[in-house]
């Protein structure tokens, strides 16, 4: 395993890091959940991301359970707040109230004193964010949180809470938690521009695509039972964005660089994302052990100049289908 600095923070996590959003408390029973928190441990994976609202506040529990018995400083322990974890008006979003019980219900879940990582999950408009900056930096005085990220914030938001950071003192924000793969590359024209200068680094999710990236969704054919693409408690709606049959065509292309590079193609997939210098960690999920094994061996590879070329050769400019969701088409950095 190779470890990388959290941003330009102190903190040094492992570049491929275990996050348990759509596996713990949901699709899959808890000791499958165990078997894949071992088997990241083994290969080398000290930190663990999860949030509140991941199976209603039970993907906590699972991994806090999973966790026990671990030399607790030789972990990196992340978790958010923002989503509705409760039937209350003030059970969501980024007030002090909630960030303060979340804080301390997430402690609680999790077996904890302290989280190494506490982010927020969404930008909150209808909390002033000077209340939220000095609930998540009085979390941090109290020792109770170590480092302040966010997650899938746009590039003018994450400035606001830097300037009130500097004006107020504040512990300033290390870590941005984004979507971005080989298929899905928005944060590459201000965000990562905007974080390398201040020196926060990403948390890249789903570098993957959601599965996409394996190969193993083929054009004209239906998706494989008990994949992402059949799974009714979110991942259906999250992963259709990509399953279009030009996009998937393109996709199948990228197996012969794979294969050049004695590489699966999930691992040729995170890889990718590992050669962005601004990105500090990929977060890879799992539902057995051998998803972990596999995902791993990405780390530490390097992709040189031609073979990036080839894969923005044969993926092109990638354009989503859903109009909410279009970008301009991808570029590396």
């Amino acid at each position: 395993m190779e470890f990388r600095n959290l941003g330009r923070s102190g903190l040094k996590i492992s570049e491929i890091a275990y996050g348990n959003w759509l596996t713990h408390g949901s699709q899959v029973e808890e000791d499958a959940a165990h078997a894949c928190v071992r088997a990241a441990l083994d290969a080398g994976i000290t930190t663990f991301d999860t949030a509140d609202v991941y199976a209603g506040t039970r993907a906590e529990e699972v991994l806090g359970r999973a966790l026990k018995g671990q030399r607790r400083e030789g972990l990196e322990i992340f978790t958010k707040v923002y989503w509705p974890t409760g039937p209350g008006v003030n059970d969501r979003g980024l007030s002090r109230k909630h960030i303060m019980e979340s804080a301390h219900a997430s402690l609680r879940r999790l077996g904890t004193d302290y989280v190494d990582l506490y982010q927020a999950h969404r930008f909150d408009y209808e909390t002033p964010l000077e209340e939220t900056m000095r609930a998540f930096d009085d979390l941090v005085r109290q020792g109770k949180v170590l480092y302040v990220g966010v997650s899938e914030w746009r590039a003018e938001e994450i400035e606001r809470a830097l300037k009130i950071a500097d004006e107020m003192g504040f512990d300033r924000i290390v870590s941005n938690q984004p979507q971005y793969s080989m298929l899905w590359r928005v944060i590459e024209e201000e965000v990562v521009p905007l974080c390398e200068r201040e020196g926060i680094g990403q948390l890249v999710w789903s570098p993957i695509a959601q599965g996409v990236l394996t190969g193993k969704y083929k054009p004209g054919e239906p998706p494989p039972a008990g994949t992402r693409a059949t799974d009714d408690k979110g991942g259906a709606d999250m992963i259709k964005r990509f399953l279009d049959d030009d996009l998937l065509t393109r996709v199948q292309n990228l197996r012969p660089i794979a294969d050049d590079l004695g590489l699966s193609m999930a691992q040729l997939a995170i890889a990718w994302t590992l050669q962005n210098p601004n990105v500090s960690a990929a977060l890879v999920g799992a539902s057995r052990p051998e998803q972990v094994a596999d995902n791993v061996k990405a780390a530490g590879v390097k992709l040189e100049e031609d073979v990036m070329k080839k894969i923005d050769d044969v993926l092109g400019p990638v354009v989503i289908r859903d109009p909410s969701l279009t970008r301009s088409p991808s570029k590396r950095p």
